[in-house]
């Protein structure tokens, strides 16, 4: 008796094991990636993918005019601060040159 109540107890058991095996998750029909639906959602990722990469580009090709524009424009200030710091220096040199010239004229007369 107790062998046909192990045996019965088995094959119950068999059989609710092969059962839980043969569930499965049931998808529904629009949650189904089909062929054609993974296609458009490849698509629509690489065009989003293609505009934020336009987007990156216009923005750095933006950053980059800023910048030559900065440069351009430091350099500007930085030649016009060269130059009159020279134009100083000759005027300068001039006046110097002018008041030696004067003192040894008069020197020379003496």
């Amino acid at each position: 008796m107790k062998k046909q109540i192990l045996s019965l107890a088995l094959v119950a058991l068999l059989g609710f094991t092969a059962q839980s095996c043969g569930d499965k998750k049931e998808t529904k029909p629009e949650e189904e990636l089909t062929l054609g639906n993974k296609v458009d959602t490849l698509t629509n990722d690489i065009e989003q993918v293609k505009d934020s990469a336009v987007i990156k580009a216009e923005n750095a090709a933006a950053k980059a005019k800023e910048a030559s524009q900065n440069a351009v424009q430091d350099v500007k200030d930085a030649t016009k601060k060269g130059a009159d710091k020279v134009e100083a220096a000759a005027k300068a040199a001039k006046d110097g040159t002018v008041k030696t010239a004067k003192d040894v004229n008069e020197a020379l007369k003496k």
